[in-house]
């Protein structure tokens, strides 16, 4: 049978539409296939509650890399980013709050601790030129562990030494620096910056976001740094929204990928990989469509892509007990809720819109905090004073909610991503579905009353839906033994399985999860590298 495309690619994730639109662009005919009706994968923006509509479970934007906005022309096909007026805003647990934003951290911080508030600008600057670092690392293909005759090493030795070159123009302040926010626990690491609690709480909580893990947990302070690197509209380390919600962002990609003519077919599952050979050629629909193509290329979480769709016999055995072994599970619980007003804080009380108010809101006010709530979920299956991040974009998006009204997104951590005992999320989503909504409501009185409707998302939820095993929002835990050329494995961190022909562009490659567009963009150049080199044939 002849090929269908140079290039297949299973699921039609944001990554997956980056990919697609790169190979595109380099002259593949490429096709994505997506399970559901609606491509965007976790980025979609959907209506939950009659009126009311919200980015279902990505739900903010500050990693999308400038490069990927730009080269697809992003901005051309829809998308627009506008900044939160506030970065962050904390409730504490004695009634005050702290607020973090442009020209307004050092004041707020002073209020706690004159002393953290003269150490910000030195934090700051140092996890700033760390990030740095980072950035540049973002785009690289990880150099690759490879076993085999010099000639296929020399080109991985070679990026190496590009990498070590980079690393050694790093000073020694740097370098340590590096090395502690790699293996440190993000607690460790504010606990030598900061005293004050709420301090440490505002900026540690980005260490355990979409984590499963406490903010003591040895390499928690490297998840702390994977979400400072980002930028919005040029500003480093800054947060906005799309307008339209994150569905905006896929649906501006799959415009680029079809204007460069990508087939996007949509409710089209993928039941299986073909392979022949050693070599993937192909897929099988759910309907029994085969499919075939020079590349095949997966935007799925490695433990589906390696466990669901290609049997065991054609995989080594070691790169099957791996895959078994790959850690997933976010602790997220994520919700929507359509509101008759916004909220008014104990501590800051009032109705009316405020900085505050289109702020990443966050229910936790201390690392102790954090901590207990993260035991409490591994012992029970969830806290019983439970992480929220309460974010409010109809407050700078309109388009959102009716007049007068908003919608908001709680991303709650943690949670179980499997229950103990073996208890279902299906009983019990309700009920933490509730236990967050009072926890909101014990900072906002109001806010309980003002829920019109309302949206659960268990990982349970997230994974059915999405793909996302145990509700990982990564497709893998970000662990030193998960990351970069790890990532998924030793062997295979260079974008390509261990099948000719086979190929990852998802998050559970480097350099992980957000919405970034970078595996798919590195993965990209990887394939089309591969056609140059004619190690894959295109479609006659």
């Amino acid at each position: 049978m002849p090929q269908s495309s140079d290039a297949l690619i299973i699921g039609g994730g944001h990554n997956g539409l980056v990919c697609a639109a790169y190979l595109a662009a380099g002259g593949l005919k490429v096709t994505v296939l997506e399970q559901r009706g609606v491509v965007g994968g976790a980025a979609v923006t959907e209506e939950f509650h009659p009126g009311f509509r919200n980015s279902v479970a990505a739900y903010t934007v500050s990693l999308l890399n400038p490069k990927v906005i730009r080269d697809l022309e992003l901005p051309k096909y829809g998308l627009r980013v506008v900044e939160r007026k506030l970065a962050n805003f904390l409730p504490t647990d004695d009634g005050r709050y702290l607020k973090v934003g442009e020209g307004v951290t050092h004041a707020e911080v002073a209020k706690f601790s004159p002393a953290d508030a003269g150490r910000l600008e030195a934090y700051g600057r140092k996890l700033e030129e760390v990030a740095d670092v980072l950035r540049d690392l973002v785009l690289e293909t990880p150099p690759n562990v490879v076993a085999g005759s010099w000639r296929t090493a020399l080109p991985e030795l070679l990026r190496a030494a590009r990498l070590g070159g980079r690393l050694r123009k790093l000073d020694m302040s740097m370098r340590r620096q590096l090395l502690g926010l790699f293996a440190n626990s993000a607690g460790d690491y504010l606990d030598g910056w900061f005293e004050s609690a709420p301090v440490k709480a505002v900026y540690g909580f980005d260490g355990i976001v979409g984590n499963y893990a406490s903010p003591y947990t040895p390499g928690s302070a490297y998840v702390l740094l994977h979400h400072v690197f980002g930028e919005v509209n040029g500003k480093k380390g800054a947060w906005g929204h799309a307008v339209g919600g994150m569905g905006a962002i896929t649906q501006a990609m799959a415009k680029s990928a079809a204007a460069r003519g990508v087939d996007i077919r949509v409710a089209t599952p993928v039941r299986e990989v073909i392979v022949e050979g050693g070599r993937a050629v192909g897929v099988v629909t759910a309907t029994g469509e085969t499919l075939r193509a020079a590349a095949v290329i997966s935007n799925l979480n490695p433990k589906l892509l390696y466990s669901k769709l290609i049997a065991p016999a054609h995989l080594p055995a070691e790169f099957n007990e791996r895959i078994a072994q790959w850690r997933c599970g976010s602790g997220t619980f994520r919700m929507n809720v359509a509101l008759a007003e916004l909220p008014s804080f104990n501590c800051l009380p009032g109705k009316g819109l405020a900085d505050h108010h289109t702020a990443g809101i966050i229910l936790a006010p201390s690392l102790a905090y954090m901590e207990r709530a993260y035991f409490d979920a591994r012992l029970q299956g969830w806290s019983k004073q439970p992480i929220v991040e309460l974010v409010i974009p109809s407050t700078i998006d309109d388009s959102l909610a009716p007049r007068g009204m908003h919608v908001a997104s709680l991303f709650c951590q943690h949670v179980a991503p499997q229950l103990p005992n073996g208890a279902s999320w299906d009983a019990h989503r309700e009920a933490v579905a509730d236990l967050m909504i009072d926890t909101v409501d014990s900072y906002a009185p109001n806010f309980k009353a003002a829920v019109l409707g309302r949206q659960i998302m268990s990982p349970l939820d997230l994974e059915r839906t999405f793909g996302l095993v145990g509700g990982d929002i990564f497709h893998g835990a970000l662990s030193l033994d998960q990351m970069f050329s790890a990532r998924p494995m030793l062997g295979h961190g260079n974008y390509r399985g261990p099948l000719q022909g086979l190929y990852m562009c998802g998050a559970g490659t480097h350099p992980g999860g957000g919405v970034t567009g970078a595996p798919g963009h590195n993965a990209a150049r990887e394939i089309l590298s591969d056609f140059k080199r004619r190690r894959l044939r295109r479609a006659a």
